[in-house]
This record gives C-alpha cells, structure tokens and sequence, in this order.
C-alpha cells in the first residue's frame, strides 16, 4: 500500500472516530443535564432545608458534616446524602437504638400490645423511608456528574482526533506526486542529464560499442 493511501486511511478513520466521540459527548452532557434538573426539581419540591450551622439540632460531634451547609434548602445530591447519613441516620440510631426497622418489626410482632415499640417501628420506617430516596438523589446525581466529565474528556479526545487527522491529510498531501505532473515529469522520474563523459572525449557508449566491433574509435 502506498503511503499517501495508508495516510488517507487513516485520517479518514479519525474523522469518523472524532464524530463517534463527538456524539458520544454530546449525549452524555444531555444525560448531565437532565439528570441534574431532574434531582434539582425533585429535591426542591420536598422543601427540606438544613438546620442553622450554630443550631443546637447539629450542635453534637455527630453532626458535624451538617454544617457547612447550615440553612440552606436541600437541593443537590450532595447535599441529600448529608442530610441522609449525618442527620436521619444519626437520629434513627438514637430512636431504635441502633438497631434496624427490620430488627424493630420483628420485636413488634413479638410484643403486639407494646405501644411505645410500635411508635419507634412506625417512625423508623418513614426515617428510612425518607433516607432512602434522598440516597437514590444523591446516587443519580452521583451518575449525573460523572456523565458530565464523561462527556469533557470525549470532547478533549475528539478534538486531539481532529488535530491528528488534519495533520494525516496534511501530510498525505505533501508527499502527493502533484508538484512532480505539473512540472511535465512522471512521478518519480529522473531528470534528463548529459551523459558521461570519459577522459578521452567519448561516451560510454561509443566505447563500448568500438569495443563489441573489435575496433578503436577514431
């Protein structure tokens, strides 16, 4: 295979590459942005807000990570999974004890005349009712970032594509045989030139051919 066809080749594969990633990007930063207006619009819609940073409510070491975003309205999923494991989960343990709604069902059943028991079951089913969703918020919104580097990093990579197959096609041009057919030579071709001259004033030829005769030149 000839270079300049090698080169085209491969330049051509780089262009429908680019494209592919250029796609590819464009399709994840749609999946970034809609996965984000949805979590933002779900989020909002709850009215949740964080409790003030020097409120007693997160006054405790536990709470700690809560305060950083100290009164303001829950709306990102980073903020759902503070609010689910340094807040709900924090005053789960301190209603059941540590133990799970599961854990607190089966001792239900087993007391069925036991109100207080029942109360802790019946609270500690909406916490982790409420715990969960805002971890499904922050898992999404967890997916949503990474479909936006995704899609950073498969624009940076179309664009490097691009500048290799410009310079394949660039280089598939120069050592093109063009500049050799305008000239009015064949491609690869050697210039017409004088013929060799021996110290005795002939060619190449007229000796050799005295030589086939048997004879001297004159």
């Amino acid at each position: 295979m000839k270079r300049r066809t090698f080169d085209i080749l491969v330049a051509a594969a780089g262009l429908f590459l680019a494209v592919t990633l250029i796609f590819a990007g464009v399709m994840a930063l749609w999946a970034s942005n809609f996965i984000g207006n949805e979590v933002h619009t779900q989020l909002a819609a709850q009215q949740i807000y964080f409790p003030a940073a020097n409120s007693k409510a997160v006054a405790a070491p536990e709470f700690a990570a809560m305060r950083q975003y100290g009164g303001q309205q829950l709306t990102t999923g980073a903020q759902a999974e503070v609010y689910a494991d340094h807040f709900i989960a924090n005053h789960l343990n301190a209603i059941g004890g540590g133990k799970t709604y599961a854990q607190l069902s089966a001792e239900a059943i087993a007391q069925p005349k036991n109100a207080v028991l029942a109360g802790e079951v019946a609270t500690v089913f909406k916490g982790e009712t409420l715990r969960g969703l805002l971890l499904n918020a922050y898992a999404f919104g967890t997916m949503g970032t990474i479909a936006g580097i995704a899609a950073i990093g498969a624009f940076i990579a179309a664009g490097v594509m691009l500048v290799l197959s410009g310079l394949g096609l660039l280089h598939a041009r120069r050592v093109s045989p063009e500049a050799e057919v305008l000239s009015g030579r064949p491609a690869h071709t050697p210039a017409p030139g004088p013929s060799p001259v021996h110290a005795n004033g002939q060619q190449p030829s007229d000796t050799g051919l005295a030589a086939a005769a048997g004879t001297r030149p004159a």
